[in-house]
């Protein structure tokens, strides 16, 4: 029965994870969703500012902190392994919802494409960029990535498989292609306002210290070979050697 609740705890959450997802993909692109990064009440500037800056604080302590590897020692002492990446999981998810539902926009056009085939163009590529972002996570175990693969060898009474370093695909030409994606994502706006410019200039240099963070859990688990990847491979740039 508790492998059963615990199954059910990493689906809901994975279901959650994803409701999650897709709202702000509509939230950052301004499509379908009921409120979006450049929708809302408007507020005075510095008030703006400070709530989006907090929002966005919220999201990025809890992501970097609860992915350490010494969190996840002390975590688990609490909660029980199986199900600790789909707390995680729900926490980020939670974090996300609520920057999603308080985000305060900032209207004041900072660029703006007129050209209907250049601006269907930069949405195009903004998709893209989800769309790098989605594929990375398959092609690296996408159910691991989100806990559902945990909590199903919980309730197969089978344990989790010793990772292995492989560069998949996209992993090839750069090392966090899923970083990347977001970039893309972020930036690539036909019309680009005063508050999503703060959204993909803060997520843009939290991104690049997150990699950086990732990349020493990286070498702890996988040693020299991903050392010798990091030699060879760039963190975002595709095809640019690595520094």
């Amino acid at each position: 029965m508790g492998r059963f609740l615990a199954f059910i705890y990493g689906l809901a959450s994975y279901v959650f994870f994803f409701g999650t997802f897709l709202y702000a993909i509509g939230f950052i692109s301004g499509l379908v969703v009921p409120k979006t990064i450049d929708a809302g009440t408007v507020v005075p500037v510095t008030e703006a500012i400070i709530v989006d800056l907090l929002l966005m604080s919220v999201f990025a302590i809890q992501h970097s902190v609860m992915a350490r590897k010494q969190f996840k020692q002390w975590w688990t002492q609490f909660v029980p392994k199986p199900v600790e990446r789909s707390t995680y999981v729900l926490f980020s998810s939670l974090a996300l919802a609520l920057l999603l539902w308080q985000w305060r926009p900032i209207p004041a056009v900072v660029w703006h494409i007129d050209n209907p085939q250049i601006a269907m163009a930069v949405i195009g590529l903004s998709f893209a960029g989800w769309l790098i972002l989605l594929t990375s996570t398959f092609l690296i175990n996408h159910f691991e990535l989100f806990g559902l693969h945990q909590v199903a060898n919980n309730l197969a009474g089978r344990a989790m498989p010793t990772p292995r370093f492989r560069t998949p695909l996209y992993y090839k030409f750069v090392r966090h292609p899923l970083y990347l994606g977001f970039i893309i994502a972020f930036w690539s706006a036909p019309t680009m306002t005063a508050g999503h410019l703060l959204f993909a200039a803060v997520t843009t240099a939290y991104i690049i210290v997150g990699a950086l963070l990732e990349e020493r859990d990286l070498i702890d688990l996988f040693g020299d070979d991903y050392r010798r990847y990091r030699e060879r491979v760039s963190m975002l740039v595709p095809w640019r050697r690595s520094a």
